[in-house]
């Protein structure tokens, strides 16, 4: 009865939250939503004091220290249960449709077996619900069923690794064309920059052109003027 020997320590002792969830092994939310009286009050607080759980000695450690990991003195009395739907105390189960209505919109990988199981309903209530053919729809607001003390974090944690675990994986098509790549997106400034590169890189081909040509052309001159002056024989001498 982790919930009502929680309820007890914080209505009787200033332990933190941290240790209360730890000793009791819930949810530090649960046991916050039991301080804000958002849960407590569902719980009859049962003093693990009287039980041999814990000291009071064990108790003042706790408070002088809050990073103190409470020790427990002796194991509780194992409380065991008959097979069959899961016993929800009367006050509650005006909740268990507030309950559902939570998990189907936010684990609807849970199936109907499964939730039937936490929450101690009947499937053709869940099928109500989810069809939102209940006769009480209108009234129904999902809430947390943890918060609601339908069921523990670590029960509802559980479930969910569970259901996930069942979800396939997507295949893929192996015949599917791979998307070609994107085309980068080339600007105005961009474009601009490229074809004045472009016209100086031509402009200065131009020029080196023009001047091996300009060279070329001396050269063929000055070689045919000294051919010409090769040529040339001397005049006679006269007499």
């Amino acid at each position: 009865m982790p919930h009502a020997t929680a309820t007890w320590l914080i209505d009787n002792t200033a332990l933190a939250f941290e240790q209360v969830a730890e000793f009791c092994g819930l949810h530090i939310l649960e046991v916050q939503a039991m301080a804000d009286d958002l849960a407590g009050s569902k719980y009859t607080g049962r003093d693990p004091v009287h039980s041999g759980e814990l000291t009071h000695e064990e108790i003042e450690r706790g408070q002088a220290d809050p990073a103190y990991s409470l020790v427990m003195q002796k194991a509780p009395v194992e409380v065991t249960r008959t097979k069959g739907p899961r016993y929800t105390p009367v006050s509650k189960r005006q909740d268990k449709p507030d309950g559902i209505a939570w998990i189907l919109r936010n684990h609807p990988e849970i199936s109907d077996a499964q939730l039937s199981k936490l929450i101690g309903t009947t499937r053709n209530t869940i099928n109500a619900i989810r069809d939102r053919s209940h006769w009480n729809i209108q009234n129904i607001q999902p809430k947390d069923p943890v918060t609601l003390g339908l069921c523990s974090q670590r029960e509802l944690d559980a479930v969910v690794a569970k259901s996930a675990k069942n979800i396939p994986a997507p295949e893929v098509d192996e015949d599917a064309v791979a998307p070609a790549p994107a085309t980068p997106v080339v600007s105005d400034k961009d474009k601009l920059i490229a074809e004045l590169h472009a016209e100086r890189a031509e402009a200065e081909k131009a020029a080196s052109e023009a001047v091996q040509e300009a060279e070329a052309a001396a050269w063929l001159e000055a070689k045919r003027a000294g051919e010409a002056d090769g040529a040339a024989e001397p005049a006679p001498p006269t007499d």
